[in-house]
């Protein structure tokens, strides 16, 4: 069946950078558009951003400059890498099957905390 698991999260100092990574399993990777979405405490789920089949990447205006996303269809893995992480970071990032405006019907992981703090 469908898996997408999320690592890479942990508790970082402000202004420090993580690498997320997403494990696509059970269906055709390489044709689905692939999403990184957040979940601050207390808040909603947030799109963060999309990458699409033919590679084009889509940012949240709270993610341009500071977030990458990458995907490898060779390894069925989908990344985002996080700069100058800030407090306002802070959530539960999950990786979903879909794009932009696709992404809240489609399958998503379990999640990986990442936490900002000094």
């Amino acid at each position: 069946q469908l898996q997408l698991a999320e690592s890479g999260g942990g508790l970082v100092q402000p202004g420090g950078s993580l690498r997320l990574s997403c494990a696509a399993s059970g269906f055709t990777f390489h044709s689905s558009a692939m999403t990184w979405a957040r979940q601050a405490p207390g808040k909603g789920l947030e799109w963060v951003s999309a990458i699409y089949t033919d590679g084009m990447k889509t940012y949240a205006d709270s993610a341009k400059g500071r977030f990458t996303i990458s995907r490898d269809n060779g390894l069925d893995m989908v990344y985002l890498e996080i700069h100058n992480l800030k407090p306002e970071d802070t959530g539960t990032y999950f990786c979903a099957t879909g794009g932009r405006y696709t992404w809240d019907d489609g399958y998503r992981g379990q999640g990986t905390q990442v936490t900002v703090s000094s």
